[in-house]
């Protein structure tokens, strides 16, 4: 998974999820921010272009049961042209203009 990080895009709103799901397993997330920007990980503000691209994406998506975090990732990755990373299957299945990329 390292080889996937580095250069790789993460929304802010996917690493709050991130965060909070760490804490909630108990982990110590002082600085993970910081260690996923050693390993090559952009950290990206989500922008009002996003919040737009997100917001437009809930009709295509909400009957697979996507996220807000989620349709900020895809927005990122509309934004940017870049492709998706999930272990989420139902995202290949969605018709959106992006490439995804199942990692398992």
């Amino acid at each position: 998974m390292g080889e996937c990080l580095e250069g790789g895009l993460l929304s802010s709103v996917n690493l709050c999820e991130l965060l909070q799901k760490a804490e909630q397993f108990g982990a110590d997330v002082a600085g993970l921010d910081n260690d996923l920007t050693e390993l090559g990980l952009n950290i990206v503000p989500f922008s009002a272009r996003q919040a737009a691209l997100a917001a437009g994406l809930w009709q295509a998506t909400r009957v697979s049961g996507l996220s807000l975090a989620d349709r900020a990732c895809l927005a990122l990755a509309l934004d940017t042209a870049a492709p998706v990373l999930t272990a989420d299957r139902a995202w290949s299945a969605l018709s959106l203009p992006v490439t995804v990329e199942l990692i398992r």
